[in-house]
């Protein structure tokens, strides 16, 4: 693992917005695996700022998203599909019709998990992923084994905690999830980790420093070849 030390959540983002622009320069036509939440926000600001100075072109660039809600439509505001095109998507000169995000509408869970897994066996050249408080990446909790391929997950109370800011109250956050899994995150060519704020220092210790098992599921990058984690100071006052 590469560890880069941030100053703040400001560095922290044009940090990784660094290496994010950097593959979309040396490949245009790449394939980017994007996240979602708070961690990558300001991450996506920077990609902005570069596109409108005319730095960055993502006019070839297809994009394959880690999760979505179970149950919101693309234009529910709480949705991951409706965050993307918000924070990105609307902003920079993409295709949307390349851009994939899981099919949330989808009331059966094994039909909308086979879609998406054609759609991810395209080979994601660069993963972006932020890190939960319970070391989850995208929506793949803490579990006895872990998951190899896109599945329907019931949330964790400490996922659907962490999440309750972005709704009205914690009775509106969804209870479940499609996500890409473990093994699916694990074919990327390369990955970047984002993780910004004291409360994610104890899951970035147990991700680079603890055992590689599924109660920390973001304890498996260890095993990858390419893994780049951008951390700020308060994310790294555990290690």
């Amino acid at each position: 693992m590469n560890i880069c030390k941030a100053k703040n959540y400001q560095d922290m983002s044009r940090k990784a917005a660094n290496i994010i622009s950097a593959q979309v320069i040396m490949k245009p036509h790449c394939v980017l695996g994007l996240a979602t939440g708070s961690s990558p926000i300001g991450t996506y600001k920077q990609l902005i700022e570069w596109y409108n100075k005319g730095d960055l072109d993502f006019a070839r660039v297809m994009s394959i998203n880690l999760d979505e809600y179970k149950g919101l439509s693309p234009e529910n505001p709480q949705s991951y599909r409706y965050f993307m095109n918000t924070n990105l998507f609307d902003h920079v000169n993409i295709d949307k019709t390349r851009t994939f995000v899981p099919n949330g509408l989808e009331p059966d869970p094994e039909k909308a998990c086979a879609a998406y897994e054609e759609i991810i066996r395209q080979s994601i050249d660069l993963q972006l992923l932020g890190l939960g408080r319970n070391g989850h990446i995208g929506f793949n909790e803490p579990a006895d084994s872990f998951a190899r391929e896109t599945h329907c997950v019931n949330l964790t109370e400490s996922t659907i905690d962490a999440n309750k800011r972005f709704f009205e109250s914690e009775n509106d956050v969804p209870r479940q999830a499609y996500t890409m899994g473990i093994g699916s995150i694990m074919k990327a060519r390369k990955i970047l980790v984002v993780v910004s704020g004291e409360d994610k220092a104890d899951a970035l210790k147990a991700t680079i420093c603890g055992p590689i098992t599924p109660q920390v599921p973001a304890s498996i990058l260890q095993l990858h070849n390419d893994v780049t984690i951008v951390a700020d100071e308060a994310a790294m006052s555990k290690l």
